[in-house]
């Protein structure tokens, strides 16, 4: 409740990080019908726009050296959609923004040579501006971590992580579960933890719909604001102040 009332009334603005999860950006005549995953490119300026006049934009590898910087937000884009190229990096080019983006390995290289493929190739991630891009974890082959063996979940976390190496494609040792799942109950859920910590992951996230703090409080259970595709402008600027529309 203390923390709620904080936050409610501004005054954690060094300690808390907004921390937004988007998928798909397309042109709103190119949306077919009603997607949820997929925000148009006239609203995500807008949504940049305000972004650019209220907050500040960081990488998940700026957080230890931005303590004092109020106002924190950091751009999440899961997947690695080639209409993030087309659409998202100029955006960012244009406001000077920046943003992360989660790459699910196995699917990158699946996708590579298909005519109508929906994913950046590797050689796309690659060249990304550094400045304005962070690479970041998304497994491999994207399965639900809540739903395989420890092992195999450890297996596909190491593969997500050689595979970005062997590409000499620079990245954040940050994970982002595929559909926001992972084991929750007690012995499980402890080894998953330190499979992760194993692995070097410095972090994790979900989605929750909150606030997220820095220093985490559980760092393997960051909390992600879902920007979804009808959200208005004004639903957007309410979630940015308070993480949800309902409580």
């Amino acid at each position: 409740m203390f923390r709620f009332i904080k936050r409610t009334l501004g005054f954690s603005k060094t300690e808390s990080v907004r921390i937004l999860m988007y998928h798909k950006v397309l042109p709103e005549k190119e949306i077919p019908g009603r997607d949820l995953l997929t925000v148009s490119a006239e609203n995500l300026e807008n949504q940049l726009q305000y972004i650019k006049s209220n907050y500040n934009t960081l990488f998940f590898n700026d957080l230890n050296t931005s303590n004092q910087l109020k106002h924190k937000l950091i751009l999440t884009f899961d997947d690695g959609y080639l209409n993030n190229l087309q659409y998202l990096i100029p955006l960012l080019e244009k406001y000077r923004l920046k943003a992360t983006i989660f790459v699910p390995t196995e699917l990158i290289e699946k996708s590579e040579n298909e005519e109508n493929r929906q994913l950046m190739t590797f050689d796309e991630i690659k060249s990304l501006n550094p400045e304005l891009v962070e690479i970041a974890l998304h497994s491999h082959a994207h399965r639900n971590y809540s739903q395989i063996s420890l092992q195999e979940a450890a297996d596909d976390l190491h593969k997500n992580i050689r595979t970005l190496e062997e590409k000499a494609i620079p990245f954040t040792k940050v994970l982002a579960y595929p559909y926001g799942k992972f084991p929750k109950k007690g012995k499980q859920k402890k080894e998953f933890f330190s499979i992760l910590e194993n692995a070097g992951i410095t972090s994790a996230v979900r989605i929750g719909n909150n606030i997220a703090y820095y220093p985490w409080k559980n760092k393997f259970e960051i909390k992600r604001i879902d920007i979804r595709g009808d959200d208005s402008l004004n639903v957007f600027k309410w979630k940015l102040r308070l993480g949800k529309i309902k409580f």
